[in-house]
């Protein structure tokens, strides 16, 4: 049998009623309505736990926190267990079966001014030789 587990927080307050006095018993309310709230949706109360957890405090500084938590837990039935499996499988990154890529779409015909032109380069003839470093003209 397989099953899943769920920790949420205990009531850090009691929750008034008629009935619930003294602040032990607005507690105990607040804690029963808790347990069946979550007894309603299938989770089966384990246990109470008091766990740290690292937090920040201040700018730079880091302090330990404690928190109360209600530990539930709920039988997993054989389907989710079976959709649990393929989902936990690594999948691969591309499907083999996935769809090939789709053809190549033609170019569509651009009337003659909305079509990209071409920069002209003016032929000038052949380019005159550059000038020596010293500065002096070629010698020719």
């Amino acid at each position: 049998m397989r099953y899943e587990y769920s920790a949420i927080p205990a009531p850090s307050r009691g929750e008034k009623a008629k009935d619930a006095k003294t602040p032990t018993q607005r507690y105990a309310l607040a804690l029963t309505c808790e347990l069946n709230r979550m007894a309603g949706e299938g989770w089966e109360y384990v246990r109470a736990d008091v766990l740290p957890s690292e937090e920040r405090s201040g700018i730079a500084g880091r302090a330990t926190i404690y928190h109360n938590l209600l530990i539930f837990r709920r039988v997993v039935n054989e389907e989710q267990t079976s959709v649990a499996r393929t989902q936990d499988r690594p999948q691969p990154e591309y499907p083999a079966a996935a769809a090939p890529a789709p053809p190549p779409r033609p170019e569509p015909v651009l009337p003659e001014a909305a079509s990209p032109q071409r920069a002209r380069i003016p032929d000038t003839g052949p380019t005159p030789p550059a000038p020596e470093k010293d500065g002096a003209a070629p010698k020719g």
